[in-house]
């Protein structure tokens, strides 16, 4: 794989921050070591001295004074060692990626981790993505994405896709516009890479089957493409057994994967980390060094000491537990739509994640029914304009999130919403 036709000039201009490199250089040092390099405050100084957390089965995470000042300290930009090495053997018990042991330079696995996958993937874009060249993905996107790519002005090319996710044939036939070869040539500015939430994908809550994936991944090879993975919903798939990932069949090291704990274990805690070709990793990591420094060492620390507490078996057993929670909301989100709104609107049972994405029947431009008149009802939902290149077109679609009302409140706010409809219609 040739990195470097696909890095910005400002991505590539990277230099590692020699005060940054300091800072992990000191933390592999002996005590014996007396430092008067790094402008890290005195730990002393800060007002946090102790802290134990209870975890749901009783046990406890301690940081005591030692673990606090670590806690309260700058650390390295990829992540803090333990986190990462817990985190690289997930990646390999779940995906067991075929770049485990190249060489660096040919696209080694690597792993850093950010401050949620969303600052990841900013950062991938941001390495990647030069005003005018070309990009692909499937509608309908999730708007955080959207609203990541448009200030960097790429073309976005819509792939076709169905309740299956993105259709391979649909993706051919875009490709056709190139020759193969055409990707050795920056002057006809081949898609530089294809973006995809291949489970669960928000807001349509399709995924995508192992096979399509394996026809993504030769047109990827074919059209020397990057895959973009944004992978957050992958510990919440309703159904066994899981597909196959495209970091599992990445045989090129062309595949970038964003996973997140937002789901899982907390959205606040802002933990996610990327996984992919070392040459491209080491790039955000340059990137981290200049924007947040690292990401946050306290959540780092408590989520680490949480994962080592578990072991992978008792991070999976708890991630059942969860899937367990949320199909069943899926299932009360399903039966209230089912009770109430066929006939007037029509939709997929999502595979994965947190959304029902439902079609009104009858109306082309639901942005005032569900922005103006559902809201005076006192029922809140997202129009689905919201997750369109051109967020201006008319939309029939809205995002149903099954994620925190309870059954009864489903139940009441999609009877609310079945009147509102027969009333527009």
């Amino acid at each position: 794989m040739n990195y470097a036709r696909f890095i910005t000039a400002a991505s590539a201009s990277r230099r590692p921050s020699p005060i940054r490199v300091l800072t992990e250089i000191l933390s592999r040092a002996p005590k014996s070591v007396i430092s008067l390099a790094t402008g890290s405050p005195n730990p002393n100084m800060f007002p946090f001295k102790t802290a134990v957390i209870t975890i749901k089965n009783g046990k406890t995470i301690q940081f005591d004074e030692e673990t606090m000042k670590r806690a309260l300290q700058y650390s390295q930009s990829a992540g803090i060692p333990e986190l990462l090495s817990w985190l690289k053997q997930l990646q390999v018990k779940l995906h067991n990626p075929p770049t485990l042991h190249y060489p660096p330079s040919q696209g080694q696995m690597d792993i850093c981790v950010t401050t949620g996958s969303q600052e990841g993937l900013c950062k991938v874009f941001e390495m990647l993505i030069n005003r005018g060249d070309n990009i692909l993905l499937n509608e309908p996107v999730y708007s955080g994405t959207l609203e990541a790519l448009h200030p960097l002005g790429c073309n976005m090319i819509n792939v076709s896709s169905d309740e299956y996710g993105m259709i391979p044939d649909a993706l051919k036939e875009i490709l056709s516009r190139w020759k193969p070869e055409d990707s050795k040539d920056p002057e006809k500015n081949t898609p530089k890479f294809l973006y995809t939430v291949p489970n669960g994908n928000n807001p349509a809550g399709t995924s995508l089957t192992s096979d399509r994936k394996k026809e993504i991944y030769e047109l990827a090879r074919k059209y020397d493409f990057l895959i973009i993975e944004d992978d957050p919903y992958y510990f919440l798939q309703f159904n066994k057994p899981w597909a196959p990932t495209f970091l599992s069949m990445d045989t090129d090291g062309r595949v970038i994967r964003a996973d997140s704990f937002s789901k899982v274990l907390s959205s606040g805690l802002r933990i996610g980390f990327i996984t992919g070709p070392k040459p491209l990793i080491e790039r955000v990591v340059l990137h981290t060094q200049v924007s947040t420094l690292h990401p946050s060492t306290f959540t780092q620390l408590m989520v680490s000491q949480l994962l080592h507490q578990w072991g992978e078996e008792g991070f999976l057993a708890h991630i059942e537990r969860v899937i367990d929670y949320y199909r069943k909301q899926k299932d009360a989100l399903l039966a209230a739509a089912d009770k109430w709104l066929s006939g007037l609107a029509e939709w997929h049972a999502p595979t994965a994640g947190m959304f029902v994405w439902i079609k009104i029947k009858g109306i082309s431009d639901v942005k005032q029914l569900i922005e103006e008149k559902a809201i005076k009802k006192e029922i809140l939902m997202v129009p689905g304009n919201a997750f369109y290149i051109d967020s201006s077109a008319p939309s029939p679609y809205f995002r149903a999130s099954f994620s925190l009302a309870s059954p009864e409140q489903m139940d009441i706010a999609f009877q609310r919403l079945a009147q509102l409809i027969k009333e527009s219609i």
